[in-house]
């Protein structure tokens, strides 16, 4: 007797309003009863950044519970998966969006977080998620490790040294090492090593290195970015929501943008592989104490 099962999935295309932009997520509806196995082989024969399975929750604050896997690895939480596979949840109609703004819990695996499903007579037009309060983990002062950080991503050593802000590792969920670079030129011309930026990574405990500069492509845009994240699976990803998080934080915390009590930052990511993306983060802080991200 066969044991195959027919599952349905929808590819959406996230933080882009154009087909074949932003960063794709396929995401199953209906996942329960797979083994951890059958999930990591699906999200490898999917071959996308990252593959969402929704399952019922455990608990009962939440209204679904979302597993989501690289080629290579389960993630405790991510960015743009989450907002896709909800704006997938309320186009099929199985989570509610109302007019106005109806909020929602979602779980993962490092528990819950609120999602935000904007509608406007009748069309879903924006899904906004709460990520985990920022943790500065700490700068990267050593030159050496600085020179090491250049030469992973192909640029000559005073591209990132000398920087008036710091190299460090920041999380809102998953901890990047944030790499401030001088010019668009400069982060334009990044060639990746993938093993060394795996062994910067594992040195300072991080998924993955986000590079930027205040030197934009669109002038909306804030910083332009690009992030490297081959220990999980991904060479360069071309919309990192998690990470655009993380880099909103710092930004913030370091002074590279004007700081208000409500900040809002628009991050440019995707160019460099042709899958051009804008990420809306919002940072509302209270006495240069971030509160939300």
């Amino acid at each position: 007797m066969s044991d195959r099962r027919s599952l349905k999935f929808y590819q959406a295309d996230v933080f882009t309003g154009d087909a074949f932009g932003g960063n794709p997520v396929a995401v199953f509806p209906n996942a329960h009863g797979l083994s951890d196995h059958q999930l990591q082989q699906i999200a490898r024969e999917m071959n996308l950044s990252e593959t969402v399975f929704v399952l019922p929750p455990t608990d009962q604050a939440a209204v679904v519970r979302l597993r989501i896997f690289t080629p290579t690895q389960e993630l405790p939480f991510a960015g743009h998966p989450v907002l896709g596979t909800f704006f997938v949840l309320a186009q099929l109609g199985l989570v509610a969006a109302t007019e106005g703004i109806t909020r929602v819990m979602q779980e993962c695996n490092i528990g819950l977080f609120p999602v935000e499903l904007h509608a406007r007579e009748g069309e879903l037009i924006r899904v906004v998620m709460t990520q985990p309060k920022p943790e500065f983990l700490g700068p990267v002062d050593d030159m050496e490790d600085v020179y090491k950080i250049a030469s992973s991503l192909g640029l000559p050593k005073h591209a990132v040294a000398d920087m008036k802000w710091p190299i460090e590792v920041v999380s809102t969920g998953l901890p990047v090492l944030i790499v401030p670079v001088r010019s668009l030129t400069a982060v334009r011309s990044i060639q990746p090593d993938a093993s060394a930026i795996m062994d910067v990574c594992h040195r300072f405990g991080a998924n993955g290195i986000m590079v930027f500069t205040t030197v934009t492509v669109e002038p909306s845009a804030t910083v332009h970015a690009r992030m490297f994240a081959p220990s999980i699976g991904i060479l360069e990803d071309p919309a990192t929501g998690s990470a655009s998080g993380a880099l909103g934080a710092y930004l913030v915390q370091n002074g590279v943008v004007e700081v208000a009590p409500t900040t809002d930052i628009v991050v440019e990511q995707g160019y460099e592989i042709e899958r051009p993306s804008q990420i809306l983060v919002r940072i509302e802080s209270d006495d240069d104490i971030i509160k939300t991200v």
